[in-house]
């Protein structure tokens, strides 16, 4: 220890013990006033020199869009010129909810991140927007078309499965935050590929209209579930609009019910032979988790020439996807879904076979 030298240079007649003991070393420093404790050899002060500077204290990094210092007085105003919602392709905003399954007043940007009231499905811009501006700055961003030889040199090196710069688009569809995470990859890359999987595939001009219209970049290659996004030729990291980020997924409200008792057209005896027949039949197709769906719309609606009924084999997807897919079909066939049962969707083509042939003898006399 470093007492020890300092013990062996007092005379041994003042201490009571032997100057090597423990005894001694305690004896010692309660002896010894607290004034002398500079001239303690393990507690001196340091030697004279320049004073060392204070340590800087590192700025937490606030996420784009955020309030400085998360001041609820200070909301961060983006301008970006459409509603904010957690999913653009999947939600339609003409249906209403009856309910909602987390009080809408918790918004899912975080207390006074931006300047947008929460609805509990989206959060409305407070001004009107403006098309014909947005248009012109799109414009303005792309610049010229591309030619044909620069489209292919961008789809040679953004189209392969190794490209680093993908995002993966699942059943959420165009969500808000992978808004961000384009701008992110457009930073240092012309084009950014996404992969999309899942539910959306069903109608995959609804994604890319979403992805152009939000982003504000241009598709340039689509083949089945594979998408290239170009940002443009004029675009600027530093200008890149302000995207405030969620912080959670809400959750998503309550709607009315898809499926009917009744079937609307059919009795209640037609609407239960309809379903029987339908869970006897073989299945059109077998849809997996996380699959690509692209060619099942055109596949329902061949059917529908000469089936009335048809099933739909959904037992590896899921409880809330096989759903999901159901209200899809229905809206893009489009047809009637009348039962989901043992993860088996089974459409009824509806009336229009009847109403078409009763319209063209109506014509004809």
């Amino acid at each position: 220890m470093a007492i020890l030298p300092f013990l062996h240079r007092v005379a041994p007649k003042t201490l009571p013990f032997r100057p090597g003991s423990s005894l001694a070393l305690l004896f010692l420093l309660l002896r010894r006033p607290l004034s002398d404790a500079a001239d303690d050899p393990p507690f001196s002060p340091k030697p004279p020199g320049r004073a060392p500077r204070p340590r800087r204290s590192k700025a937490r990094k606030e996420p784009p869009g955020s309030s400085r210092g998360g001041d609820p007085e200070r909301p961060a105003g983006p301008d970006l010129p459409f509603d904010f919602r957690y999913s653009y392709s999947e939600t339609r905003a003409a249906v209403e909810p009856i309910g909602f399954r987390e009080p809408p007043r918790f918004s899912p940007f975080g207390p006074g991140r931006i300047d947008r009231t929460w609805t509990g499905t989206s959060a409305p811009a407070r001004e009107a927007p403006d098309p014909e501006k947005a248009a012109g700055e799109r414009e303005r961003v792309l610049g010229a078309p591309l030619s044909e030889e620069e489209v292919a040199e961008l789809v040679e090196r953004y189209r392969h499965s190794d490209c680093n710069r993908q995002i993966n688009l699942g059943k959420g569809g165009v969500t808000h935050n992978m808004l961000d995470d384009i701008h992110n990859h457009w930073k240092k890359a012309e084009a950014v590929r996404i992969k999309c999987l899942g539910v959306p595939t069903l109608d995959m001009d609804n994604v890319c209209f979403h992805l152009e219209d939000k982003s504000g970049g241009k598709i340039i290659y689509r083949n089945i579930n594979i998408l290239l996004l170009y940002r443009g030729r004029h675009y600027d990291p530093k200008q890149r609009p302000v995207i405030p980020l969620m912080l959670w997924k809400p959750y998503p409200p309550i709607y009315l019910k898809l499926v009917k008792n009744v079937a609307e057209g059919l009795t209640f005896e037609e609407t239960k032979e309809m379903r029987n027949r339908g869970l006897n039949s073989p299945p059109l197709t077998k849809l997996t988790r996380n699959g690509v769906y692209v060619n099942v719309v055109e596949k329902v609606r061949e059917a529908f020439k000469t089936e009335e009924v048809v099933r739909l084999d959904c037992k590896h997807v899921g409880t809330s996807d096989y759903k999901l897919i159901g209200v899809k079909l229905r809206d893009l066939v489009p047809c009637v879904p009348i039962l989901f049962k043992d993860e088996q969707i089974i459409l009824w083509r509806g009336k229009r076979d009847t109403e078409s042939t009763s319209t063209s003898h109506r014509t004809l006399n």
